[in-house]
């Protein structure tokens, strides 16, 4: 392992090789030798630009939508995971995957990490700003998942629930920067992230079980147990079922098959990796939450693919 490298990093990652070494602790910090995150927050961004084109017509303006809500991804889930670093700094000191992580490590002070938090923020909000009023409107109420998020394992043992919500808002802001009309399609979408978000971060949670149990952490992997593939196949369910009724309820024709085709698709990823799914193998637990990239982007190229006919 490379001076400072984060124990869960993708081998081999740009940071903790080719980034000028003053900024990696920052740059770890944000997740950056970790992209999945920054994928699985920008895809529900893509579906919600993806289905209201297809609900109307695709615009130029869903290229800016695109690219912007991909910028911002970025930064936002740098500055989520900066601000989660420094309220779980205590909690992630007593856990083996994260003791390594910046701040519970001595890379990065809790000044500092506040002082790279509020420039991610600075640099999401100008990007936001380019997106009209309603848009920027959902923006901001995200503030506020994303602020309750880091606490909600203290006192619930569904935080992926909070994940969720914040994970996904992304649907209401793309939706809304396209210009469509927010209704039961963009509420349905929004529920369907929420769902996927309970099956694959409940599969992630799984790594630290144990740790969690002894430092008093909560999550749906422990409260589930071996009983964890049952509700997961709830999740597949609701996460396919919703998506298809908010295809069903915004589009029609080639559109609504292609939509559908790939709400299916997502399902069946999704099953795909239940059958490998080991719950007390870390590695296997790891593996299979980073693949949620490619079960994401299945439904955002269906539903591109949608908008264009």
């Amino acid at each position: 392992m490379n001076h400072g490298q984060v124990a869960d990093a993708v081998n081999g990652n740009w940071v903790d090789h080719r980034a000028p070494a003053p900024w990696r602790p920052y740059l770890r910090l944000s997740r950056a030798d970790r992209p999945i995150g920054t994928w699985l927050l920008l895809i529900p961004c893509w579906w919600g630009v993806g289905m209201a084109a297809a609900a109307t017509e695709p615009r130029w303006f869903d290229l800016w939508i695109v690219i912007g809500c991909s910028i911002g991804a970025v930064l936002m889930r740098g500055a989520g995971c900066t601000w989660n670093d420094i309220t779980d700094r205590d909690i992630d000191g007593g856990v083996a995957r994260t003791r390594s992580r910046p701040i519970p490590s001595g890379q990065v002070t809790v000044r500092q990490a506040l002082w790279w938090m509020a420039a991610q923020i600075a640099v999401s909000a100008l990007i936001l700003f380019t997106l009209g009023w309603t848009a920027i409107g959902f923006g901001l109420a995200a503030l506020v998942p994303v602020a309750i998020y880091p606490f909600a394992k203290r006192f619930t043992w569904w935080p992926q629930v909070f994940l969720g919500i914040a994970f996904n808002w992304g649907v209401w802001i793309a939706w809304a920067a396209h210009g469509a009309a927010i209704g039961g399609a963009t509420l349905a979408l929004f529920l369907s992230g929420i769902a996927w978000t309970l099956f694959y971060d409940t599969i992630y949670a799984h790594q630290d079980k144990e740790d969690d149990a002894l430092i008093g952490v909560k999550s749906t992997a422990r409260l589930f147990g071996t009983a964890t593939p049952l509700w997961l196949t709830a999740f597949v369910i609701l996460a396919a079922g919703l998506m298809a009724a908010a295809a069903v309820a915004s589009l029609s024709g080639a559109a609504l098959i292609l939509a559908l085709l790939g709400a299916a698709a997502f399902a069946a990823h999704m099953i795909g990796q239940m059958r490998r799914l080991e719950i007390d193998r870390p590695e296997v637990c790891l593996t299979l939450f980073r693949s949620n990239r490619d079960c994401g982007l299945l439904p955002a190229l269906f539903l591109a693919a949608a908008a264009l006919v």
